[in-house]
């Protein structure tokens, strides 16, 4: 346990918390525990369930994200709100980057939009920073869209291959390996982890901005395009946040809950899915959110290269 670390990690929790109470945003405490998720087949929960001495067990999930309960607040209350809490992801990799359990710091801005996001998530780059944080680390953001990316750093079209057979090829003729059938997706995820991650710019913080509507989530959809109102902020090649304008349809909703729940049919841990969610959104306001893992925001502002760096009780301990 380093003093010195938990000082750090104490000071930017603080900061946090003045920099948004500032601007007018609600703190919430959301619960750790939920009766049922939203379904998302990119990742797994970690289950568990209520025992009572007279009465049937219920099964209760951790959550992987406070979203579920943040977007209930926003909708009862109109308000901007924020949230540093513990998530959890289950079958995740320990590795550098990555841990089961960890710090998600979200924060949804009511009659805002992705690029007010851009701003806003700039500014707090700023007040978190440190004298000796890296250049790497600072703004202000490169901005780029997924399809130049896909341009600049695999050579391809990527509007040109909105087919599952033709996002296949692209892949085979670039030398890499995909299933025959793979779903696009899949396939689009292969040549992006293999190709265009691993080669975006690592001189200051990048924003990708536009993700294609083949990869299903609840953001907007830019209309008369094939893209979403969704980025990903990448400092120092690392994934740090996500963002959406909030697809607040409560049939695009439904939509997705379904398609998702198919695709976790296989699920390493089946959860409850809440089949009432969409209803949230009947009276939404327009909003738009951040996602940032703050273990991985710590290590990029303090110039580290390992969760363990920053984390008081590693999580690859429990498992020694």
């Amino acid at each position: 346990m380093n003093p010195e670390m938990m000082r750090a990690r104490s000071r930017m929790v603080s900061l946090i918390r003045e920099f948004f109470l500032a601007r007018g945003y609600l703190e919430t405490d959301t619960p750790a525990l939920a009766p049922s998720l939203i379904p998302e087949s990119c990742l797994e929960v970690f289950a568990t369930e209520y025992v009572h001495p007279r009465a049937p067990r219920r099964p209760l999930y951790l959550i992987p994200s406070p979203e579920i309960w943040m977007k209930r607040v926003i909708a009862q209350t109109g308000q901007s709100v924020f949230q540093l809490c513990k998530a959890w992801r289950n079958a995740e990799s320990v590795s550098p980057i990555h841990s089961p359990e960890f710090t998600m710091l979200e924060y949804y801005g009511v009659n805002s939009s992705r690029k007010d996001n851009i701003r806003l998530t700039e500014e707090l780059f700023d007040a978190l920073a440190l004298a000796d944080t890296p250049k790497r680390a600072r703004p202000p953001f490169r901005v780029m869209s997924m399809a130049e990316a896909w341009h600049e750093y695999a050579n391809a079209n990527l509007d040109s291959l909105a087919e599952p057979e033709a996002m296949r090829a692209a892949c085979r003729e670039r030398g890499l390996m995909v299933p025959k059938n793979a779903v696009w997706e899949d396939a689009f995820n292969i040549l992006f982890l293999s190709l265009v991650e691993p080669a975006l710019p690592r001189d200051r913080p990048l924003v990708l901005d536009q993700y294609p509507a083949g990869v299903e989530c609840l953001a907007a959809d830019i209309l008369g395009t094939a893209y979403k109102e969704r980025w990903e902020l990448y400092t120092d090649g690392i994934e740090i946040a996500n963002c959406f304008t909030e697809m607040a349809d409560p049939r695009a909703v439904r939509d997705y809950f379904d398609s998702q729940s198919a695709k976790k049919a296989e699920a390493l841990v089946p959860h409850a899915v809440d089949r009432g969610y969409a209803s949230v959104f009947e009276h939404f306001p327009p909003c738009s959110g951040v996602a940032i893992g703050f273990e991985r925001l710590m290590m990029v502002l303090l110039g580290k290269k390992r969760i363990n760096e920053v984390t008081l009780f590693p999580f690859d301990e429990f498992l020694s």
